[in-house]
């Protein structure tokens, strides 16, 4: 397993304005979690060619999620349901 890349279905959050994201992996909150400052751990992910800094965000259950911001979804054409994969490596701050 490479804790570097997540692979997973787009989901969107259910209220008005919900975030696009993939849930990431109990293994790599795990592994990464004394990384976390408020919950946030951040990280430089890329989808295809889009690169972007952004953190891994606290679900409230104890998991993480990636959002996936609309310039990211429109240049690799993903929408909800479409398999993702995003690499990542966590960044200084």
């Amino acid at each position: 397993m490479n804790r570097n890349t997540v692979t997973g279905e787009v989901e969107l959050f259910p209220q008005d304005g919900g975030w696009y994201h993939i849930v990431v992996p109990n293994w790599i909150t795990d592994e990464l979690s004394h990384l976390a400052d408020r919950g946030l751990i951040p990280v430089r992910a890329t989808v295809g060619p889009t690169t972007w800094d952004t953190s891994l965000l606290p679900m409230g259950n104890g998991r993480h999620f990636i959002a996936l911001k609309a310039l990211v979804r429109k240049t690799n054409d993903i929408e909800v349901g479409d398999q993702a994969t995003i690499r990542f490596r966590v960044r200084d701050c």
